[in-house]
């Protein structure tokens, strides 16, 4: 079901891909991914949030480098560049909220020096936006078309506002400099190699209901999300990156839930007891989320296959694998 830890038979290459962020969550599956798809790969990260151990199975990977690099004040890459997939970004409340400066940088200066590396090199560009450029929807489910209800001016901004100005600066450099750039907007992910205690609901959940401790659940937990698991995430981005689209284009799973539902279905999962106690909703969180595919699914010929009870399993089976990691001996 998953991604392969240790790519197999390495195919011929494809080219180099540049991915920054790639010590993160996100971007350790996709350097797997491309490896495993015959390119090499060069992953950048500052590891403001990343953490090397999730990259550590490449470690020695014919073709894979990890390379120090805070993209926010500069992109220098030797050599030729066939791709670059921009992925750096704290990406959980708890990490634009404690890094909001760094968060509105990284998606600025750092798309700008990531967009200016593939422009230097004629690579094709993919930017990791967000279902958060939609905000707190007015419609639903949101299609691409949809413009969004962001406050700008809220805590929540530096993360939201950061990725709606990247997709406009990608969109420039598409439109003034013939870039084969693209968007991807991201919804929901869940899957290993996440952080315990990023603020996520699913490790929270997870994490929570695995040591016995109350499972804490924002507001009455009527808020809804539409979770994918990484795999089937991975497979949507890697569609995109070999389209003629430029999107953006969603990339999630429309199986909606609420935050109380989830909860009690990981607690079922776990086999848990914990109780399930409520604390305050952040300001400007989203009510409802759910994904209009219908792009991907025409155009990519792309739809989740990874079923919701079988991702969480997945994920569930990492965090009680590593006990390390609910000891909050790893960051």
């Amino acid at each position: 079901m998953s991604v392969s830890d240790t790519p197999g038979t390495t195919p011929p290459r494809r080219g180099r891909a540049v991915v920054t962020g790639g010590s993160g969550f996100l971007g350790s599956h996709l350097c797997t991914r491309l490896l495993a798809d015959g390119y090499e790969v060069l992953a950048l990260d500052s590891f403001l949030t990343g953490h090397a151990r999730n990259v550590e199975h490449l470690r020695g990977v014919d073709g894979f480098e990890l390379r120090t690099c805070d993209v926010s004040a500069y992109v220098d890459v030797p050599g030729p560049v066939d791709v670059v997939l921009h992925f750096a970004s704290p990406a959980s409340p708890v990490d634009y909220l404690r890094h909001p400066i760094e968060t509105m940088k990284v998606g600025s200066l750092g798309t700008l020096n990531s967009l200016g590396l593939a422009k230097a090199k004629g690579a094709r560009f993919l930017l990791a936006s967000t279902s958060e450029s939609y905000g707190d929807p007015l419609v639903h489910p949101q299609p691409e078309s949809y413009w969004g209800n962001v406050n700008p001016v809220g805590p929540r901004s530096v993360y939201d506002e950061a990725k709606r100005f990247g997709e406009a600066l990608t969109m420039a450099y598409r439109r003034t400099h013939g870039l084969d750039a693209k968007i991807v907007r991201i919804f929901n992910t869940h899957g290993p190699r996440m952080r315990p205690n990023d603020g996520r609901a699913i490790p929270a959940f997870a994490t929570q209901a695995l040591s016995g401790e109350p499972i804490t659940v924002a507001g009455d937990g009527s808020q809804t999300r539409s979770i994918i698991f990484v795999d089937d995430l991975v497979e949507g981005i890697v569609r995109l990156l070999h389209s003629d689209l430029s999107g953006p284009v969603n990339i999630g799973n429309p199986h909606e839930v609420s935050m109380l539902s989830l909860a009690e279905t990981i607690r079922d999962l776990v086999g848990s007891s914990s109780p399930i106690t409520y604390v305050p909703r952040p300001q400007d969180d989203p009510s409802l989320r759910r994904p209009d595919i219908t792009v991907a699914r025409e155009q990519l010929g792309w739809e989740p296959r990874v079923g919701y009870l079988e991702g969480l399993s997945a994920t569930i089976g990492y965090f009680a694998g590593h006990p390390e990691l609910l000891a909050g001996v790893a960051r």
